[in-house]
């Protein structure tokens, strides 16, 4: 089972490589922090995270560019008509959500990181299936709330404390899948203590 593990660890791997690609969106991360927490070195509490919104835009933007689960498959349980063509019952059909993520006619500039796609003004026009990294309707993931709160505290601890820097940038990792999008190379970063 990779759920809630594995799926996690890659995308707080991909948002600190993207933040590290970024460093104008990663001050904006240590701004809202530092809004947040101040010099405080308290644990971060439940209430505290609604109040990283930017945090929460980096996250989902990551998960856009990075599905975790980039391709998912469903068995039809009836014709489906799709434009002229009708898919039968019994057959799978492949959602392939790194591509749906990235389909410019949704997402202007699709591998530009661009935070802000995801301020509401920003999203209330587009189609909810248009974002789909956990998944959509009942057959979603169950974890995804869990999921994104995981990633909240841990990019925040780590970022409350570090700068971090990419090595590699957006065109020159490489990386591929089996079930996870992962890396196929370590993704190597350069910490600095935050001043």
């Amino acid at each position: 089972m990779f759920e809630g593990h594995d799926t996690t660890a890659v995308a707080i791997t991909w948002a600190l490589f993207l933040l590290g690609s970024n460093p104008e969106h990663q001050e904006k991360v240590h701004e809202e922090l530092e809004e947040v927490f101040g010099n405080s070195d308290a644990p971060i509490t439940v209430k505290d995270l609604p109040q990283l919104k930017y945090l929460d835009r980096v996250i989902k933007e990551t998960l856009r560019l990075f599905p975790s689960v980039p391709v998912i498959t469903r068995l039809l349980t009836e014709d489906v008509k799709l434009g002229d063509h009708t898919l039968p019952k019994g057959i799978s059909v492949a959602l392939p959500i790194l591509l749906v993520h990235r389909n410019p006619k949704v997402w202007p500039d699709p591998i530009k990181f661009d935070p802000d796609r995801f301020l509401p003004e920003n999203s209330k026009l587009r189609n909810p299936y248009a974002y789909v990294p956990f998944s959509a309707g009942p057959r979603n993931c169950i974890g995804q709330k869990f999921a994104q709160l995981e990633e909240k505290i841990v990019l925040s601890a780590i970022l409350r404390k570090w700068r971090v820097k990419s090595v590699k940038t957006f065109d020159t990792i490489k990386y591929g899948y089996t079930i996870i999008l992962r890396p196929q190379e370590e993704v190597f970063l350069h910490f600095t203590p935050k001043q």
